[in-house]
């Protein structure tokens, strides 16, 4: 359940931070009864940076393959091996 609290509450610092680092989802900020601002703590940020970055590696995979921009595994190993030195 998303956590909501008024604009207010955030003078007490140290329990804004508690409550981010208790929850694995953002904590949402109201202003005047409405939405304003949504904050967490950094590992649920980064959590959400890489899954913003896998769906968009995969939407590329996806037109990338209906392109026909595809190739077998063997040949993408060797470009790896290649680009890296392995």
């Amino acid at each position: 359940m998303p956590q909501i609290i008024p604009i207010k509450e955030l003078k007490n610092t140290a329990e804004i931070s508690e409550l981010c680092h208790k929850t694995d989802e953002p904590v949402f900020i109201t202003k005047n009864g409405y939405g304003d601002m949504a904050i967490m703590s950094m590992e649920v940020y980064e959590g959400m940076v890489r899954q913003l970055a896998m769906y968009r590696d995969i939407g590329l995979s996806e037109s990338q393959a209906e392109e026909g921009r595809v190739r077998g595994a063997k040949e993408s190993a060797a470009e790896v091996r290649a680009k890296y030195g392995l």
